[in-house]
């Protein structure tokens, strides 16, 4: 399908974040312009300090913009509730971080349980049953009663993907998902994210490593907080 004729999932717009620190200002990102359509696999590149962090913020609906406008399936962060935002970020948006944020003192399948306890879509009597499909979705299915501290690098990395599709989220936002492990591993999680692109979830990586930008259609590249290439279609 044309990207033309896909859904915008994501809509950055003139897009600045500035922090204030102290009598400082840093500005992370300046006036970004991105558009993100549904089905897109990319990745967001750039050298540390960039703002790739940053974007990925706004774009997840954990921060709003200093200026400019995001917006998410159609709604502006800027304007939006809080309880919106919470809604987005729970029902429409999966996270996957490198230092996989697992809760240490529960178990996988627990952890996996947790944000379906904040969504309205899956009944209390069926989240134990979905979370262990997901685990078995991830290869985890025997390991669904280990403790985080249990498992491998590349266990818990597996764990967490679980985690971000427990609520059937359209978008999943990955930063630096493959950084915590080794090659081998790392390419393991990237097939995976890989077959779930394929099922037609919209992929976006924020990464340093030019290998994992290789494995998507589209890079973005971030230089001091500025899109140098790939924030468009048309120069993707």
């Amino acid at each position: 399908m044309r990207g033309e004729e896909r859904e915008r999932v994501v809509e950055v717009r003139r897009a600045s974040k500035v922090y204030r620190l102290g009598t400082t200002e840093v500005h992370a990102l300046c006036e970004v312009d991105l558009c993100i359509r549904a089905g897109d696999a990319l990745a967001v590149m750039g050298p540390s300090g960039s703002g790739k962090s940053t974007l990925m913020h706004l774009i997840g609906c954990l921060d709003r913009p200093s200026s400019g406008e995001v917006v998410v399936e159609g709604a502006s962060t800027s304007q939006a509730k809080d309880k919106r935002l919470a809604q987005l970020r729970g029902q429409t948006i999966g996270f996957v971080f490198q230092s996989f944020n697992l809760i240490p003192r529960i178990s996988a399948l627990q952890n996996v349980m947790l944000p379906m306890m904040f969504g309205a879509k899956i009944l209390k009597n069926e989240r134990a049953r979905r979370a262990r499909d997901l685990l078995e979705r991830v290869g985890l299915g025997q390991r669904a009663a280990h403790m985080p501290n249990e498992l491998s690098g590349g266990e818990r990395q597996r764990v967490s993907i679980a985690r971000a599709l427990a609520n059937d989220p359209a978008l999943l936002l990955a930063d630096e998902p493959t950084g915590n492990l080794d090659t081998r591993t790392g390419q393991d999680i990237l097939d995976l994210f890989k077959a779930l692109h394929d099922e037609g979830r919209t992929l976006v990586l924020v990464t340093h490593d030019p290998n994992v930008a290789s494995q998507v259609d589209r890079v973005v590249q971030l230089v001091d907080g500025k899109v140098q290439r790939g924030g468009t279609d048309a120069d993707a």
